[in-house]
């Protein structure tokens, strides 16, 4: 085990703030801003972003092992797969 890391205050307001704004940002697209079929796909780019931060900060993983890292990104490539295999099976269908 790597141990503790302690993150200074700085940081974590950074990352409050960063949450905020991305939040805001959300809100803000999903109200004012028209991009027809493309609405669904800003907004799954913010809520990445927003995943992001809270992985790499408020969870430790960038201060963590490469074998976490490993495990929370191959579990994000099988939801991802999850997703794209029942896509395909709805959009496929007759």
């Amino acid at each position: 085990m790597s141990g503790h890391h302690v993150v200074p205050f700085k940081t974590n307001l950074i990352t409050f703030l960063t949450l905020v704004f991305l939040t805001v940002l959300t809100v803000y697209t999903a109200k004012n801003v028209d991009l027809g079929e493309f609405n669904l796909t800003l907004a799954m780019i913010i809520a990445t972003a927003k995943a992001t931060v809270v992985g790499l900060w408020f969870m430790h993983l960038k201060y963590d092992t490469w074998m976490n890292r490993a495990i929370m990104l191959s579990s994000i490539g099988f939801i991802s797969l999850l997703f794209i295999i029942s896509a395909v099976d709805l959009f496929t269908r007759a």
